[in-house]
């Protein structure tokens, strides 16, 4: 994301995942672990929404986790249908959660499904501070129900994941979603406006 920034192997559940940190100017206020999209379309921890979800954490404070799943990039294995996945993402919080500090989820697509899951397996003991999800893959995965805090955002032109499929998923929750008139599911031309929709989150937070 920027020439600071640290890349480096940990241990996953079928081999090693590759990671990038990024660390704030100042002593971190929390840890952001951002989960990217769907492994077999392309999705990677270098994403441009990713990558501007992870820069509204840094600018907020948090220390900013990004990683590639399985099969993606230098992290070993295979795609796991997800499954597999919620578990690398369940590897990447336990190496680098700080008990000292709050800790943030967030994803975009595939990726907000992963979150939403890993939130999930984390409330019962150890629950996350905060979740954001972008445009999650509400059509084509179980994505988790979440906490009434949770930021959504989605573009209302998405032709990946339909508006009215995440709308759908809200509902019976009472959970609002923001929507991004006329943007389509990787939000281009309106990366910053995405930026500052996430960081006022935090800072609210």
């Amino acid at each position: 994301m920027n020439s600071q920034t640290l890349r480096q192997p940990i241990a996953g559940p079928a081999g090693a995942l590759q990671c990038a940190i990024d660390e704030p100017a100042e002593a971190a206020r929390g840890v952001m672990v951002v989960c990217h999209p769907h492994p077999l379309h392309g999705g990677t921890m270098d994403n441009k929404v990713v990558q501007t979800v992870a820069r509204a954490g840094l600018q907020r404070g948090l220390r900013t986790v990004r990683f590639n799943f399985r099969g993606i990039g230098e992290s070993a294995g295979a795609w796991d249908e997800g499954r597999g996945e919620v578990d690398d993402a369940m590897a990447v919080i336990a190496a680098f959660r700080d008990a000292a500090l709050p800790l943030w989820l967030a994803g975009f697509s595939f990726g907000g499904y992963v979150a939403s899951q890993a939130a999930a397996r984390l409330a019962a003991e150890a629950p996350a501070a905060g979740l954001v999800l972008v445009g999650p893959a509400t059509r084509n995965f179980p994505v988790a129900q979440v906490p009434e805090d949770t930021l959504v955002i989605h573009g209302e032109a998405d032709d990946v994941v339909p508006l009215q499929a995440t709308l759908d998923w809200a509902r019976p929750q009472a959970l609002p979603v923001v929507v991004v008139p006329g943007v389509g599911h990787f939000f281009h031309g309106q990366l910053p406006l995405l930026k500052s929709l996430v960081a006022r989150h935090l800072a609210a937070a």
